[in-house]
């Protein structure tokens, strides 16, 4: 039995009896390893690696729950104070596990450039619409094609960008989001369940400085020709990006 997942701005993927499988890219086999490294430290936030098919596709295992999918506007769950306190968690786990992973010499990834020490692997997507939900919370999160390296620390600005949100407000109002007030409450449940040793302005500025670093890695690549994100391009979201920042800076959390 197989089924077609929806994939975005990707091509998408197949679930095959219990696996998911998808045509792989030439940062597949290091994507390979980081989750290889993963299962290896037991943290199950994450599929586990099985390889490719006889049809040279990358397969993983298929982490069960409900996902955002088509849903517009999104779930009640993805909003909830309860699902951020879980992606917090899990953003910890994660970098705990992550953080003695070295990858291959030979290792090339979709964002981020050449892996330095210092720097972790990154989920580098880690957003409502890649995590999976059940009755317990947060399951985990699929889709590691954009995992690249960076810091922790902008990491996790990047998930709270995500999760708070801190996205263009057209946006996440689309998304089912309009409690712009609470977001200043959000981000210190958010920083208070990862544990942040730092101040809120300084993990706000982080925040800005990710979202500037994403702008440019959406507009490089699509010049660059990569399909994916000259489609992310065509559908506005460098546009957005650009709202999100002056929004975020406009509202005084930061600079």
């Amino acid at each position: 039995m197989s089924d077609r997942l929806p994939g975005g701005f990707d091509q998408g993927a197949e679930l095959v009896d219990g696996t998911v499988r998808r045509t792989p890219g030439p940062w597949t086999r290091s994507v390979q390893a980081l989750l290889a490294h993963l299962e290896a430290a037991g943290f199950d936030g994450a599929p586990r690696p099985l390889g490719f098919d006889a049809a040279g596709r990358e397969v993983v295992s298929f982490l069960d729950g409900q996902t955002v999918g088509t849903t517009r506007p999104w779930p009640a769950w993805t909003h909830s104070d309860a699902a951020l306190a879980d992606v917090a968690t899990w953003l910890r786990q994660y970098h705990t596990a992550v953080a003695d992973f070295v990858p291959p010499a030979s290792s090339y990834w979709r964002e981020g450039g050449a892996w330095r020490p210092g720097q972790i692997i990154a989920h580098n997507d880690a957003a409502p619409y890649n995590a999976v939900w059940n009755d317990t919370g947060l399951v985990g999160f699929v889709d590691w094609d954009m995992a690249g390296p960076t810091t922790p620390e902008l990491d996790a600005a990047w998930v709270a960008f995500s999760w708070i949100p801190f996205h263009a407000s057209h946006v996440i109002a689309a998304e089912g989001f309009t409690d712009l007030g609470s977001r200043p409450r959000r981000l210190e449940l958010f920083l208070r369940t990862y544990n942040w040793q730092g101040t809120t302005r300084d993990f706000a500025d982080l925040i800005a400085a990710r979202i500037s670093h994403q702008l440019s890695v959406v507009t490089s690549n699509a010049d660059g020709g990569d399909p994916t994100y000259r489609k992310i391009v065509a559908a506005g979201r460098a546009h957005d990006l650009e709202v999100a920042l002056d929004e975020l800076r406009a509202s005084g959390l930061a600079t």
